[in-house]
């Protein structure tokens, strides 16, 4: 099938975001998959992720958006539906330990999502999220707490990995469920030889080498679908 555009719908990976060590804030990666792609295909490919964004924040942005029918929807969530409040955590150690959305509510959201995407004559595509780097995250994310009390939260650093972990199952359960197709992105980080070193400081964002990595595995899969212009990209 040929899509006449292609939109994107996530958070800061989809965005294309790294963590600039040198400058100390984060920024665009050159390598970003949106960018290439559209050079890649030849058509218009549109950016509505957005930094920080839940799949409830994207819903509310969908219901905003003029369809375009018979464009390709990717639909990227999960790394921040999943976020722990971490000061929380650092202050009630014994409390219970809760994402920023539910793992019930995530794969609602999703759902509700894929079925609005076909409600308007459009193609959805799910995509998970790659795989955290656990101690480097939490080094990352519990900056001036109590780690020590974090870590009586979670029992252990690598809780944070297996955590992340339910949200792409949930995902891959979802595309199944619905007969969507599934990119996925957290299969192709695990098939890299050390992929944490595709990763940035903060263990949750790609490296440009690691948004290399999914550009050239989108672009792949867009060639595997005959989506393609047949030329180098």
């Amino acid at each position: 099938m040929i899509y006449p555009e292609i939109h994107i719908w996530g958070d800061s990976l989809a965005r294309g975001v790294i963590y600039n060590e040198q400058r100390g804030r984060y920024a665009l990666s050159p390598e970003r998959c949106a960018t290439r792609l559209q050079a890649a295909l030849g058509r218009k490919v549109e950016n509505h992720a957005m930094m920080g964004a839940t799949v409830l924040d994207g819903l509310a942005a969908l219901e905003k958006f003029t369809p375009v029918p018979g464009a390709l929807c990717a639909i990227e969530f999960g790394g921040n539906d999943c976020d722990l409040d971490w000061p929380a955590l650092a202050a009630h150690p014994e409390a219970e330990v809760c994402a920023k959305v539910s793992l019930s509510r995530y794969r609602e959201g999703l759902c509700l999502f894929v079925q609005r995407v076909r409600d308007v004559q459009m193609h959805p595509v799910l995509v998970t999220p790659p795989p955290l780097h656990a101690q480097r995250y939490f080094e990352w994310a519990t900056r001036g707490l109590d780690q020590a009390a974090v870590l009586r939260a979670l029992d252990d650093v690598h809780h944070i990995y297996r955590w992340q972990e339910r949200y792409s199952v949930a995902m891959r359960k979802v595309a199944r469920e619905l007969c969507c197709p599934l990119f996925d992105l957290r299969d192709v980080f695990l098939s890299q030889p050390r992929y944490e070193r595709l990763m940035c400081i903060d263990g949750i964002h790609p490296n440009d080498a690691g948004h290399r990595v999914i550009a050239d595995a989108a672009i792949a899969a867009a060639r595997a679908a005959g989506l393609c212009q047949q030329r180098a990209v």
